[in-house]
């Protein structure tokens, strides 16, 4: 009957809800190996060891490198004289070989081998077979003075001065003198390489006086060159002055006031 029905009961339908607005992208499963464990290093106080960081900006260095450097730059910087400024135009580095390389032939005796060449001659004095000074041998003459004086004497063929002396006034008057006495003269790189022609650390100017036979007309190339390069270019290195070269920052300050004067006319102009 209907009584025994059952009433009948409304199906709601369930709200849909709506979507997030920004769905979580699902990551990308990666295959990881599981015998490599992952170890992130920690670089606070106490952790892992720092990088290795390039620190030579703030290293405070010894004063004497201070002083080189800051020597540099003021050349740099400030006007430097034509006596002065000859001493960075050195010799061309195919010329420098060639003129080493023969210099390198005739080095004096060390003072071992002069030890040697002494007691030889005074063993064959006791031995009663003296023989009479043989011929003086063509070496290398080193020293500021002995030097001067064979420019003076005109004995010099070619004269080599240093470009790094310190104090630059040892040699400063050298170049004039050269060309007074019409003596071949060149500035090379530099004392240390001088010093090593003559046994010594450094040394400030070599002359050479002779060489033999087969090794005259390398010479002679070598002395027409040097005179062609700075005998005869007197009056050019006279005029040449050296420095006035600023830094990057100042370039870029003048630079910037340049182009204001510039924008500041144009206005005026139009």
């Amino acid at each position: 009957s209907s009584a025994a029905r059952m009433p009948k009961v409304k199906k709601v339908k369930a709200k849909k809800v709506a979507p997030a607005p920004f769905k979580a992208q699902s990551k990308s499963s990666k295959k990881t190996n599981p015998l490599i464990e992952k170890r992130p290093k920690n670089f606070s106080v106490g952790g892992d060891i720092q990088p290795k960081r390039d620190l030579s900006r703030f290293v405070v260095w010894p004063k004497y490198i201070r002083l080189q450097r800051q020597k540099k730059t003021l050349l740099k910087r400030l006007k430097v004289p034509p006596v002065i400024n000859q001493f960075t135009q050195t010799l061309d580095r195919g010329t420098a070989k060639q003129l080493f390389k023969l210099a390198h032939k005739y080095r004096p005796e060390t003072k071992a081998e002069k030890k040697i060449r002494l007691k030889e001659a005074a063993q064959k004095k006791s031995d009663g077979k003296e023989q009479g000074a043989g011929k003086k041998p063509v070496v290398l003459k080193y020293g500021i003075n002995h030097v001067t004086s064979l420019i003076e004497q005109k004995k010099a063929q070619l004269v080599m001065i240093a470009h790094d002396v310190d104090p630059i006034e040892i040699v400063i008057w050298m170049p004039a003198l050269c060309r007074k006495m019409g003596v071949p003269y060149c500035i090379v790189k530099g004392k240390a390489r001088l010093g090593k022609l003559v046994h010594k650390k450094t040394a400030t100017a070599v002359a050479i006086v002779g060489v033999k036979s087969e090794d005259k007309s390398s010479l002679n190339n070598i002395a027409e060159s040097c005179k062609t390069n700075f005998n005869d270019r007197g009056d050019e290195i006279r005029k040449h002055w050296g420095g006035g070269v600023m830094g990057a920052k100042t370039n870029a300050r003048v630079a910037r006031q340049e182009r204001i004067r510039a924008r500041e006319q144009a206005q005026r102009m139009g």
